[in-house]
C-alpha cells in the first residue's frame, strides 16, 4: 500500500514538475520554434536576398579586387578592411567585409564601374537579426539567460512528459501511439499532446542539448572545461554570443595592409576549389600571413588554410580531422542544429521538430483552457505527507550540476515559495501549494 501511494505522489510530483516547466518555457519555445526553422535554411534564404547582386551585366574586364577594396574602405570613413568572399563568377558583385571599431560592414561592389550596391551592418542582415532573437531575443547577455534559463526548464518538460507517458498497464496503444479523434475534446487534445511528444521528444532534445555551447552560462563553463582538458586547445569555433564576437573584433586592432597581392591570391583560392563560402581574410596585427576559409554549415567539410602573400603557397591547413574529439563532437552537433548536415532531410527533421514543439505548447495551453479551475491556476495540488523519493531526489541533483541556470532556478523557486508564497494564503491556494 505503501508503494502504491509513493507511486501517486511520485506521478503528481512529476506533473507538477511538467507544469510548472511549461509555464515557464512555452512563450520562448514558440519565439525560438518560429526563429530556429528560418534558420536552417540560412544558405537558401541568403542566396535569394543576394541574387540581383549575382551575375551582373556589363562590356569588358572587371577592375581589379585591390581596386574594389579600396572603394569599400573608401566607403567607410575610418573603417580597415577585412575580408573579402570567393565568388565563382567574375562578375559577381565583389563581397568586401570591414571593420569600423567592433562592427562588422558588409560592402556589395560592382566589379567594373566600383559602385557601392549595397552596404549592411553585420547585425542588420536578415539572418544575423533572425539570430539574435533565437540566441538573445534583442536583450544581450539578459536575453542569453533568458534563453538558456527557457531551454533548461523546456529539457525538465520534456523528461517529465516521457515520464508521464510511458505506460504503466498497455491495454491498447490508442493514446500513446496515435491519438483518438472521436471521444471528445479532452481526449483529442490530451492524445495530441502526448502522442507529438513521443515522436518528436528526441529530436527535441538533441536540439536543446547542441545549443548548450552557444549558451553564456553553460557554454562559458564548458569553454573552461574544454581549456583545462588541452595545454593548448585550438580556437574554439563558436562563440558565447555577440558580445564575445564584438570583443573579439575590438581586440584584433588595426595595421597596415598590403593589397598589392590580393588579385594573386584570390587565383589561387579559386584553384584550391573549398567548400562555399570561402573568405580570403587580411593577416591579423603582428602578422604576414592571409586566412582562406571555407565557412560552410556542414562543420566536418570546413577547411583553413593561412597563405603566404609573397611565394601564393599554402603554409598550413587545418581540417575538421585535425580537430580534438571534443570539438568534432561539438561540430557535428552544431552542423545538424543547424540543418546543415546532411542536407535537405536534416531541414526538414528540424523543421518537424519545431512544428512538433509548437503542437506541444498550443495543445498544452488549450488543455489547461478546458480544465481549469475558476479560482485557481490550476497546477495539480500538493498531496498530504507528500515528500521527495530518494530518486527523483538524485535527478533533481544531477540535473542541477549538469545545467546550472537550471540549478540556480531551482533554488530561488524553492527559497521563493518557502519563504514568501507559502506564507500568503491567497497565493499559496491559488498556486496549489496547500496540501
Amino acid at each position: 500500500m505503501e508503494k502504491v501511494k509513493q507511486k501517486i505522489i511520485d506521478y503528481r510530483m512529476f506533473w507538477r514538475w511538467h507544469f510548472y516547466a511549461g509555464l515557464v518555457c512555452i512563450p520562448f519555445i514558440i519565439i525560438l520554434s518560429i526563429t530556429g526553422p528560418i534558420y536552417l535554411f540560412k544558405p537558401q534564404i541568403e542566396a535569394a536576398i543576394d541574387a540581383k547582386y549575382d551575375h551582373l551585366a556589363f562590356a569588358g574586364a572587371p577592375q581589379s579586387a585591390e581596386a574594389m577594396v579600396k572603394a569599400a574602405v573608401t566607403a567607410v570613413p575610418g573603417s580597415r578592411f577585412k575580408a573579402i568572399e570567393v565568388r565563382p563568377d567574375t562578375h559577381d558583385a565583389a563581397r568586401v567585409t570591414v571593420l569600423k571599431g567592433d562592427e562588422k560592414i558588409h560592402l556589395y561592389i560592382h566589379p567594373q564601374n566600383l559602385k557601392i550596391l549595397k552596404q549592411v551592418p553585420e547585425d542588420a542582415r536578415f539572418m544575423e537579426v533572425i539570430k539574435n532573437i533565437h540566441g538573445e531575443l534583442f536583450a544581450g547577455r539578459f536575453g542569453q539567460v533568458i534563453v538558456e534559463l527557457a531551454a533548461c526548464w523546456a529539457i525538465v518538460m520534456i523528461l517529465t512528459g516521457l515520464y508521464l507517458w510511458w505506460p504503466r498497464d498497455i491495454k491498447s496503444t490508442a493514446g500513446l501511439l496515435y491519438p483518438r479523434l472521436k471521444m471528445g475534446k479532452r481526449i483529442f487534445w490530451r492524445d495530441i499532446h502526448a502522442v507529438t511528444g513521443i515522436y518528436i521528444s528526441a529530436l527535441a532534445l538533441f536540439l536543446l542539448l547542441t545549443g548548450l555551447p552557444w549558451t553564456y552560462v553553460w557554454g562559458n563553463a564548458f569553454k573552461s572545461a574544454r581549456e583545462l582538458a588541452s595545454p593548448a586547445p585550438a580556437s574554439q569555433g563558436w562563440s558565447q554570443g555577440r558580445a564575445d564576437e564584438k570583443k573579439a573584433l575590438k581586440a584584433e586592432g588595426t595595421a597596415p595592409i598590403d593589397l598589392s597581392q590580393l588579385d594573386a591570391l584570390l587565383d589561387t583560392a579559386h584553384a584550391l576549389d573549398l567548400p562555399a563560402p570561402v573568405t580570403l581574410s587580411a593577416p591579423a596585427k603582428g602578422a604576414s600571413l592571409w586566412k582562406l576559409a571555407s565557412d560552410t554549415g556542414n562543420r566536418p567539410q570546413r577547411v583553413t588554410l593561412m597563405i603566404d602573400p609573397m611565394m601564393l603557397e599554402v603554409i598550413s591547413r587545418e581540417d575538421f580531422h585535425n580537430k580534438k574529439p571534443l570539438d568534432q563532437a561539438v561540430g557535428y552537433g552544431i552542423a545538424a542544429h543547424e540543418g546543415q548536415l546532411f542536407g535537405w532531410f536534416n531541414q526538414a527533421l528540424g523543421v518537424v521538430t519545431a512544428l512538433g514543439l509548437m503542437t506541444l505548447c498550443v495543445s498544452a495551453v488549450v488543455m489547461w483552457w478546458q480544465r481549469r479551475p475558476a479560482d485557481k491556476l490550476g497546477a495539480p495540488q500538493i498531496l498530504p505527507d507528500e515528500r521527495l523519493a530518494p530518486g527523483l531526489a538524485l535527478i533533481i541533483i544531477v540535473l542541477g550540476i549538469f545545467l546550472p541556470v537550471l540549478g540556480i532556478s531551482l533554488i530561488v523557486i524553492g527559497l521563493t515559495e518557502w519563504l514568501i508564497l507559502r506564507r500568503i494564503p491567497r497565493v499559496r491556494d491559488w498556486l496549489g501549494l496547500q496540501p
